[in-house]
């Protein structure tokens, strides 16, 4: 039994579809059971989609508050841990942030409106973001998250990431454009009246109270682990190499965006820059108004490619024996759909979701379920408890474990000192 569990093992890393039958008398596996057709292009583009969204809005924020080079230093060692993660869960590959999406869409939509409008930003009922959540995720997401196969969604994740591509350069762009202090043109003015920094320095290395957010934001940025085998699953030619080729590619393109956006949006308004980014620029700004749309649909985009996964997951824990099912694909995903929105309404600030979910979810899914998987899944007879795999598995997740409750920690602590709301944050 042994040895042939470890045999299995073996067949199983090579390729992640077994090209053999199923045991006489014995189901196929569903979740598996896909026949892979999506191409190593279009699997990037689903995993970067994945990993880039709405976290990306608050690491200048997170740089302000770390400094440019320990930021830098974080988001590296975040990245590598993260494809480290992966790596782990294609080993043993045998509700994520999907509010943080739909709270992009409650804030930026009302402002786009009111912009072409001219109206204010309050007072009609079109102006309200948790009506126009709603409208968005009836008549745009769910749609797109009723696809049956992933694959699919590899054209919108293209499309999504132009948009996101057209938000870095237009942040480069603007921190030519925007001055810094006093002694600019009206440029200058608008920008001071936006409370930009007037000593506009820029720190290498910062320790501060706001930093119990910043750490979590940037977890919170590489999250797709969810996303991971549901993309294995319909990867054409799917290998654990292959895989994690998709994963490196993904991830290193991340890096890049992040590193650039950060950078370039922390010297444009150095420590005053907030949470949500957007909301430092002009409303008037047609360039921003333009930035704004872009981003809007990059985020609605994205939710179709983070649903499907966990609707997958519960087909496949409430269901497992059960055939597909359209009534029971579109139910799940309308009660999915419904329970974010009511999370989004409920949520004051983007920067609450950014740090709980990047001190709860993140960890778990970076650090703990994947060497908890590992340690589980991969037979003693391949890797040997005490082996040298397995100890830094266990490291792994010990890491993820103090990684969460320090995060925690700091965060209660700066929401029952009042500190939290420092800063007009």
């Amino acid at each position: 039994m042994a040895i042939s569990s470890a045999v299995g093992y073996r067949q199983e890393c090579e390729g992640f579809l077994p090209s053999h039958g199923p045991a006489p008398g014995r189901k196929p596996v569903q979740f598996m059971d896909f026949e892979g057709k999506t191409s190593f292009g279009m699997s990037v583009f689903n995993l970067s989609n994945a990993i880039m969204g709405s976290g990306i809005l608050g690491l200048a924020y997170a740089m302000a508050h770390t400094g440019v080079l320990f930021f830098l230093a974080l988001l590296l060692c975040i990245a590598l841990l993260s494809s480290y993660s992966i790596h782990l869960l294609l080993t043993c590959a045998g509700v994520v942030a999907m509010s943080s999406y739909l709270f992009i869409i409650k804030s930026e939509l009302p402002l786009v409106i009111s912009t072409f409008l001219n109206k204010g930003s309050e007072g009609d009922w079109f102006l309200n973001g948790n009506y126009l959540i709603i409208i968005v995720s009836v008549l745009i997401i769910l749609p797109l998250a009723l696809m049956k196969h992933l694959g699919y969604l590899g054209y919108t994740s293209s499309l999504s990431l132009t948009c996101m591509l057209f938000f870095l350069i237009s942040v480069i762009y603007k921190k030519f454009q925007i001055c810094c202090g006093l002694n600019c043109n009206e440029t200058a003015i608008e920008s001071t009246s936006l409370g930009l920094n007037n000593t506009c320095e820029a720190q290498m290395f910062t320790v501060d109270s706001q930093m119990a957010y910043t750490v979590p934001i940037m977890a919170f940025a590489f999250v797709c682990h969810p996303e991971v085998l549901p993309i294995y699953t319909e990867l054409s030619r799917p290998s654990q190499r292959r895989m994690q080729a998709v994963a490196n590619v993904s991830i290193g393109a991340m890096f890049c965006m992040y590193g650039l956006t950060a950078t370039f949006g922390y010297l444009t308004f150095y420590s005053s820059v907030k949470a949500e980014m957007l909301h430092m620029y002009s409303q008037k700004d047609l360039l921003i108004l333009c930035v704004r749309l872009a981003v809007l649909l990059a985020v609605t985009l994205t939710v179709p490619v983070v649903l499907f996964p966990i609707r997958r997951a519960l087909q496949q824990l409430l269901f497992p024996s059960k055939a597909f099912s359209w009534p029971r694909h579109v139910v799940i995903a309308l009660i999915l759909l419904a329970l974010v929105n009511v999370l989004v309404i409920c949520v004051p600030t983007i920067r609450d979701i950014f740090a709980v979910i990047g001190s709860t979810s993140a960890p778990s899914l970076i650090f703990i379920l994947p060497s908890i998987f590992y340690l589980r899944i991969v037979p003693s007879e391949v890797e040997p408890l005490c082996s040298w795999p397995k100890f830094q598995a266990l490291c792994f997740g010990i890491l993820g474990v103090l990684f969460m409750a320090i995060s925690l920690g700091f965060m209660f602590a700066n929401w029952t000192t009042g500190q939290s709301h420092m800063s007009g944050h």
